[in-house]
């Protein structure tokens, strides 16, 4: 298949990288970018931490990918399990908690079903007020997990596996960290990194005001921020914001994997640290790279899917991955900010599709509203950088998610089409019946303090310059620095883009994806605002209209498992292929007759693992966590599968003898799941 572009002109030739203009100007001092002690900072600190992590990896094959919206990239296998991290931080009986999940979205219905489970083992200690749920944004995770409909068309449908995975995974995490709460310490830091993005939209960028380019010198926002979080004098744990799209694994790729930012964790963690995904008890450290402002920051280099730094895709989610491992690094090293001050929280819904905006946030200072949602035909065109967007059909051409609901249809008034101008609106996909349910318009803002510093998720994409304004927004209301304002997108929710007026008009991909309009961004700085204004006055915010509840028409159309057979004289778990003797950069390989892994996700487990001799005993030295390994997962035949296990052995590998261990699950015809294991030929590394 060739790979699908989404772009119908490119955004411009990107600002090559500066590091010395960057360096400079990090080193000026700026007052907007000064970071400033907690007004009324007491004296001492009683500050609580946790950190906690589990896996949200998803069914491995059959179930559309999300992120590209291609109907033909499926799961086949296995690169990198997902993840949840989390983080808990209390103070003077107040607390707040922080999550980070290696997947592509946070949709409202996995938002409200970690919500009720948090509800029912722990009554109000967390909430959607003190609760704060992201996602990395990976283009190579699983979909389904959404009640919004226009969200899971390629993915043929709401998927509860998927569902299930992540908010188990999530309330597991939290409720980890929750457990690991000690008295603790947290510093600030700050670095640059210019090699690990590229603005996609250079175009739309350039039309924003000097005084916003001239903050963004490069075009790309290379700020790394870094919170240093101990325990006991002991280091627990990192979180590390940088922008840069997760999609250096292009539209052909077809296994499961956190891209660049699980990349940068996995190395933290499992590489620098030692942790061990599989053994009980508190992991040794918890290292999260989440996104900020990243709409318009693509990961490839070369403005094409698949190219830049190298033309091999999962070599490029290693180098973007490595690039910010070593700038967090950095950062975390130098940090020496104490974060000290009170802990709080404030949240709010707004109705995006009918906000009345005030001047004060427009660009020519008259007052706007919102409108129902609609998507425009930049949206459906696509870019060439990453790849495409929600799929437009064709004459012709059928969905089974769309036909089961009705169809797409919906007129386009005049007010609507004047309203969300100049975009060309194809779908007011915001009027499709059952109104409300295609797009979410009712979406959750959210600030936690954590002492002097303020985390401000939005749910959407928001694209560097948009970020921007908000984070400006919210330090005026507070009086802080802008510095203190830290910028969190894909959070809690997900409503596709979100422009600065400027960059709408252009009409760009990212501007035919801001649903709600060319006052989209204002709208959100107004409620940023009021919600501000709340956190510093300390009062109550108003929550706003109630999120719409779709859970109870969810179409599905994904196959299910009937049954499983290994084939005529064959048994679960016999090798088809034996590995052979290999030396350190090769690659081992081993096939097995299998089952379907939605059989058994194996969360917190492995389908694989490389195992060495060890005298009399085999050990475990890689899983299906590791970076070296893949599970590639075929259908031979009707009910008949194979599993195809690569290590790519790492320079380093001890010399020894080795074998390859695969665990999967069979179906009968009376439904009875059973678990097999295979077990390859012993092969040496050399």
């Amino acid at each position: 298949m060739a790979r699908i572009n989404r772009r119908s002109m490119l955004a411009g030739v990107a600002a090559a990288p500066a590091l010395a203009a960057v360096a400079g100007r990090a080193a000026q001092a700026d007052p907007a970018r000064a970071v400033s002690p907690k007004r009324n900072d007491p004296a001492g600190s009683s500050l609580h931490v946790g950190v906690g992590i589990s896996d949200v990896t998803g069914p491995v094959a059959e179930v559309g990918m999300m992120g590209y919206s291609s109907f033909e990239q499926r799961t086949e296998g296995l690169h990198q399990r997902m993840r949840a991290r989390a983080y808990v931080f209390a103070e003077g009986g107040s607390r707040v908690v922080y999550v980070v999940v290696d997947n592509c979205m946070i949709f409202q219905s996995v938002h409200d079903g970690v919500i009720a489970r948090l509800a029912q083992q722990y009554g109000d200690l967390y909430t959607e007020r003190n609760v704060m749920l992201t996602a990395v944004h990976s283009h190579a995770a699983c979909g389904g997990a959404s009640h919004n409909y226009a969200y899971n068309l390629a993915v043929m449908g709401f998927e509860k596996l998927v569902y299930d995975a992540e908010v188990d995974g999530i309330v597991e995490a939290i409720s980890a960290a929750h457990d690991d709460l000690a008295p603790g310490s947290v510093d600030y830091g700050r670095g640059e990194l210019s090699n690990a993005s590229v603005n996609r939209s250079r175009v739309a960028f350039d039309r924003n005001p000097d005084e916003d380019k001239s903050y963004y010198p490069l075009g790309i926002d290379t700020s790394m921020r870094v919170m240093r979080i101990k325990q006991g004098g002991e280091d627990v744990g990192a979180i590390n914001w940088f922008p840069t799209h997760c999609a250096s694994l292009t539209n052909e790729n077809h296994l499961v994997s956190g891209d660049n930012k699980g990349a940068a964790a996995y190395f933290w963690e499992r590489a620098d640290k030692g942790v061990d995904y599989l053994a009980d008890g508190k992991p040794k450290f918890v290292a999260a790279f989440p996104q900020t402002n990243s709409g318009d920051m693509s990961p490839n280099l070369d403005l094409e899917p698949g190219h830049g730094p190298t033309d091999d895709e999962f070599e490029n989610a290693r180098i973007i991955g490595q690039r910010q491992v070593n700038a967090a690094q950095k950062a975390w090293s130098a940090a020496s900010e104490k974060v000290t001050g009170s802990v709080d929280a404030r949240v709010m819904y707004l109705d995006m599709a009918a906000q009345t905006v005030d001047g004060k946030y427009t660009p020519d200072g008259k007052p706007a509203r919102t409108s129902p949602a609609c998507i425009g035909a930049a949206m459906s065109a696509g870019s060439t950088e990453d790849g495409p967007a929600i799929p437009i059909f064709p004459e012709g051409t059928t969905n089974p998610l769309v036909d089961a609901l009705g169809g797409m249809d919906a007129p386009i008034p005049q007010w609507l089409r004047d309203a969300q101008a100049p975009k060309l609106v194809l779908i007011a996909v915001g009027l499709v019946p059952p109104v409300g349910t295609w797009v979410p318009n009712i979406l959750k803002i959210q600030i936690l303090e954590i002492g002097q510093f303020y985390v401000v998720g939005g749910p959407a994409e928001f694209t560097i310059v948009s970020g921007l304004r908000i984070r400006r927004t919210v330090a005026a209301e507070l009086d802080v620095p802008l510095e203190n304002v830290i910028f969190q997108g894909y959070a809690n929710s997900y409503s596709s883009y979100c422009t600065t007026p400027q960059e709408y008009d252009a009409q760009q991909y990212e501007g035919g994806s801001t649903m709600f309009g060319r006052y989209t961004l204002p709208a959100y700085q107004q409620g940023f605002a009021a919600l501000a204004a709340t956190l510093k006055s300390g009062s109550a915010a108003d929550r706003g209209p109630a999120p719409v509840d779709n859970s109870g028409l969810q179409p599905a159309f994904n196959p299910g498992v009937d049954l499983d057979v290994p084939g005529a004289d064959r048994k679960f778990g016999d090798v088809l292929t034996q590995p052979v003797a290999v030396t350190a950069g090769a690659q081992a390989v081993a096939e097995f007759v299998t089952g379907h892994p939605k059989n058994d996700l194996r969360r917190r487990s492995t389908y694989l693992e490389v195992q060495r001799r060890q005298g009399k005993n085999w050990v475990r030295h890689a899983d299906d966590s590791d970076w070296s390994t893949k599970f590639h997962w075929k259908r031979t035949e009707p009910n008949q599968s194979t599993a195809r296990i690569t290590w790519d052995v790492p320079e380093g590998t001890p010399a020894g003898r080795y074998r390859i261990q695969h665990f999967g699950a069979g179906k009968d015809a009376g439904g009875t799941i059973t678990t097999f294991t295979g077990t390859s030929a012993e092969f040496t590394v050399s």
